[in-house]
């Protein structure tokens, strides 16, 4: 069997609509937050690979399991990030969730309504926030505000891709009834550009995502570790930011994606970031967890 390496679609960390172990986040972290992300990078692209069977991409993703679990020594993704785990004591919980929502990617095409949507984001994105959570050693309180915001930057993803999905895999995310009450057909997807109510559809999903990232912005003050709290200020900004785009953009012929520096409130949030930690390191913020070299 070809490793799973060699099936990945070529993207990194820095393809994402949000930072992924950036310079904020502690030097001490970041190996294994890179090690998660390349496990799931990788489950992911075997998911949403062109030319794989539904079977091959199980079997794949049993593999990556399979190893993670200690299971084998042939798929250096799952090896690495169970040795990175293992030297902190931490449990495969989160990546083992994450491997239900590619599962269902492979065997599941369509979606009846919201709930469904937010039970597959259970286990695509939140498994992401509370592994972050887990790694900086924060309170599982924090995980509903993180559940909120991981879910709200999964259905953006889900709409700035929506005519990729339908078109590349027949996958679609919107819920059936949404297109339904908005008289849009699953088909409209596919065209150069969204019909009206296509586009109603669109901009009513985006402004029911948005009310999920109202419920996040607590998330930034609620962590106790202080570079955390700074990422998660950026990666806000950016969901905020894409969400306003989407809820007036059709993306099927309009750019709703971010370049890292293509807007000023981001490029402010990342040198605000920046200019925190700085005075952080300088003493200047008393009252926050102190990050230090051997913490």
């Amino acid at each position: 069997m070809t490793s799973a390496s060699e099936l990945r679609s070529g993207k990194t960390h820095r393809d994402e609509n949000f930072p992924v172990a950036s310079w904020i986040i502690h030097p001490r972290h970041r190996a294994l937050i890179l090690a998660f992300y390349n496990f799931v990078r990788t489950a992911d692209d075997i998911a949403d690979h062109a030319t794989l069977s539904e079977r091959g991409k199980l079997n794949y993703l049993d593999l990556l399991e399979a190893e993670l679990l200690g299971q084998g020594d042939s798929q250096p993704e799952a090896v690495n990030l169970r040795r990175a785990l293992a030297q902190r004591s931490m449990p495969p919980r989160h990546a083992l969730d994450v491997l239900i929502a590619f599962r269902m990617d492979v065997t599941k095409l369509r979606y009846e309504n919201w709930d469904e949507v937010i039970h597959y984001c259970r286990y695509s994105a939140m498994p992401v926030g509370r592994f972050m959570l887990d790694v900086h050693g924060e309170s599982t309180s924090t995980w509903a505000a993180s559940d909120a915001l991981c879910a709200g930057l999964q259905i953006n993803n889900h709409l700035q891709d929506c005519g990729k999905d339908y078109r590349e895999l027949n996958r679609v995310y919107l819920p059936s009834d949404a297109l339904a009450a908005a008289g849009a057909s699953v088909e409209a997807l596919g065209l150069e550009r969204a019909p009206v109510p296509l586009l109603q559809c669109l901009h009513s999903m985006a402004a029911r995502t948005e009310v999920l990232l109202d419920q996040s912005k607590s998330l930034s003050v609620e962590v106790k570790d202080f570079r955390l709290g700074l990422e998660i200020a950026v990666i806000q900004a950016f969901a905020d930011k894409i969400v306003r785009l989407l809820k007036v953009r059709d993306p099927l012929s309009q750019t709703v994606h971010l370049g890292r520096w293509n807007s000023s409130p981001i490029a402010s949030a990342e040198w605000q970031a920046k200019w925190r930690v700085g005075r952080w390191d300088g003493g200047r913020y008393p009252n926050r967890r102190p990050v230090h070299d051997d913490a």
